[in-house]
């Protein structure tokens, strides 16, 4: 596993008994990026067992409350449990404006270093071994989605093809496994063509938030392993969603198939639906390969 994801909440709006709002935890390394924080998202990682401690970035796709709200909670009680580490928090404009009034008014002095940064569409996020790309969707205020990519890992070292080029064991295997040709000491130069595989793509992941399918989405979800769409709507619904700048298991279904996604979850679900199956169904008849998420539902890649 290089890779986990924890649905924190999975409602729209409000939440309910079975479904909290919408926040995704994605655990890789020693990082945790977090992906919108609705109200209650500091309970839900107590339940999935998060530190508040580790090292960690949000990432906020837009300002409608139940995406941001659960931020002043989370900060408060990382405040009361000591956290040390700076956290780092990305969101459309306005973000910092939010945050700032609203630390001022409850006068939630942080001990920890705090650092907003408001991007737009087209950004990109680096980290350690990963980058997070921001595309500006199609909903009714700014709303970001973004798109987890881990770096290209090495090819395969073929240590049999090493050995019969009288490469010698040590410093320069690990030259030639991180992209650098070396020199032999009888002066022959080899190239890491010659005994390492093309890097292998890394895991890409792309998180909606709340839109309407769009071309944003879909190209950026391009040969992804894994598509979180928003769903609040089932397909009965169809104008309404269209009207609001919302999803139904159709059109995130549709998107999935032509991005060529390897697998759909939705999320983002009404809390009019007590059962999934339905829009599940709805879903698979487009893109088999569809799962609803629960609260609390790990997926490990």
């Amino acid at each position: 596993m290089r890779l986990s994801l924890t649905f924190l909440g999975t409602s729209a709006g409000i939440p309910s008994v079975e479904r909290s709002l919408p926040s995704i935890a994605l655990k890789y390394k020693r990082w945790i990026l977090l992906f919108d924080c609705g109200e209650g998202t500091q309970t839900q990682m107590m339940k999935a067992r998060i530190g508040f401690s580790k090292p960690m970035k949000i990432f906020i796709t837009h300002l409608h409350g139940d995406h941001v709200f659960g931020l002043l909670g989370l900060l408060q009680t990382m405040n009361l449990l000591g956290r040390e580490r700076e956290l780092e928090i990305y969101g459309p404009v306005g973000l910092k404006g939010f945050l700032e009034s609203a630390m001022d008014y409850s006068l939630a002095g942080l001990r920890f270093p705090l650092e907003v940064r408001e991007i737009s569409g087209g950004s990109t996020v680096k980290g350690e071994g990963f980058k997070v790309k921001a595309r500006l969707a199609m909903h009714s205020i700014p709303n970001l989605a973004y798109c987890f990519e881990e770096d290209k890992r090495p090819g395969k070292f073929h240590v049999e093809k090493a050995l019969r080029l009288g490469i010698p064991k040590g410093p320069l295997w690990h030259r030639l496994q991180h992209g650098r040709k070396v020199k032999l000491p009888d002066g022959r130069e080899i190239k890491p063509s010659q005994v390492v595989d093309p890097p292998k793509p890394g895991l890409k992941i792309v998180y909606s938030g709340d839109t309407k399918p769009c071309r944003a989405v879909l190209e950026l979800a391009r040969g992804a392993d894994l598509l979180i769409h928003e769903c609040t709507f089932d397909d009965s619904l169809a104008e309404r969603a269209e009207a609001e700048y919302h999803s139904t298991p159709k059109g995130a279904s549709t998107l999935a198939l032509k991005a060529g996604v390897k697998q759909l979850i939705l999320t983002h679900l009404s809390t009019r639906y007590r059962d999934d199956e339905a829009l599940l169904e709805q879903a698979r008849r487009n893109f088999p390969k569809t799962l609803v998420a629960r609260d609390l539902m790990k997926l490990e890649l």
